[in-house]
């Protein structure tokens, strides 16, 4: 293992989902996840990666208590665009649990533990159907969304999208799919492309995604294109044949997914946010096991500039394994 892992304390924070950690140019980490119940948002923030665990967490917005918004709150992000915070995140109905849609809150304030999160409402896509996971970024002076969606018209359950933007809570123009499940690995248990993390450097635009059911055998691949290629081009897009990150019965990692990408604290690293269990078996529905734990390690780099994952690293801190 190298110095870097030996950094983090793993699992950083027990029980939270789809993490997303940004460090912003006030010095601060801002970390949100998915919590157990699935109904609410949290943000905390500290000056360091390893502060983040016994950060004060903050809620800043519950579910509905009827109607959209009101079930399932999944994969809360934050991001900040033109002077204001910006919270991405997916949402059931509350006689529809899993008719999920993505919305944006927005945010004011300085610090986004206070000051008032206000609904921008739904991301509105081409079409109405399950959709989920939004992330967005900018690159060649142009603001995109990727996000995970079904089209009615195909036999998977989520394929990845990507669009541009005419606000932080508007895409413009067509969305042109560039991934769906097609491999065997993004095929067990449901067909599944989702949670999307975009990264980019050296001369490429990477996109790690996450696939098939969210038990042991949820795993990432890699989605890579030229930064002077036309992202909006599926032609632009080509996919590792291979996952990139997986389960590991040596280090006792499971069905690790659902990352994120951060820098480390002197700015010259890329670290890897993502969740995982420390056992294989569960009982019951996986969605509905609590013990998704984020994690974070360094990233490498191959000579030729591509991220080389790894392999998850086992736990490091005591009584991680909880069960509820």
């Amino acid at each position: 293992m190298n110095t870097a892992d030996r950094e983090y304390e793993n699992p950083l924070i027990l029980q939270r989902a789809d993490p997303w950690i940004y460090r912003h140019t006030d010095g601060y980490y801002y970390f949100t996840a998915s919590v157990p119940e699935y109904d609410r948002i949290e943000l905390r923030r500290s000056a360091t990666i390893r502060g983040l665990a016994e950060a004060e967490p903050v809620i800043v917005w519950r579910k509905h208590e009827s109607g959209i918004m009101g079930a399932n709150i999944w994969a809360p992000e934050i991001h900040f665009i033109d002077g204001k915070w910006y919270i991405y995140f997916a949402a059931g109905r509350s006689d529809d649990s899993f008719a999920h849609r993505m919305y944006v809150l927005e945010n004011e304030s300085a610090n986004p533990l206070s000051g008032e999160w206000t609904e921008k409402g739904q991301i509105k896509t081409n079409w109405e159907s399950f959709s989920l996971d939004a992330t967005t970024f900018e690159h060649g002076g142009k603001r995109y969304l990727v996000w995970a969606q079904r089209d009615p018209a195909i036999e998977n359950n989520t394929d990845l999208y990507i669009a541009q933007m005419a606000n932080p809570w508007t895409i413009e123009g067509v969305q042109a799919m560039i991934a769906r499940p097609e491999c065997d690995w993004e095929k067990v248990g449901f067909l599944v492309n989702e949670g999307p993390a975009v990264l980019i450097r050296n001369g490429k635009v990477f996109i790690a995604y996450s696939a098939s059911a969210t038990d042991h055998n949820y795993c990432m691949g890699l989605l890579t294109a030229s930064d002077s290629s036309d992202l909006m081009d599926p032609k632009s897009w080509s996919k590792s044949p291979v996952p990139v990150f997986q389960s590991s019965a040596e280090t006792g990692q499971y069905g690790p997914g659902h990352n994120s990408f951060t820098v480390s604290e002197d700015g010259e690293e890329v670290i890897l946010v993502y969740h995982a269990r420390n056992y294989k078996e569960i009982a019951g529905d996986p969605l509905f096991d609590p013990n998704r734990h984020t994690r974070v390690q360094k990233l490498d780099w191959s000579g030729d500039g591509y991220p080389i994952f790894g392999v998850p690293v086992p736990d490091s801190r005591k009584k991680a394994n909880i069960r509820t």
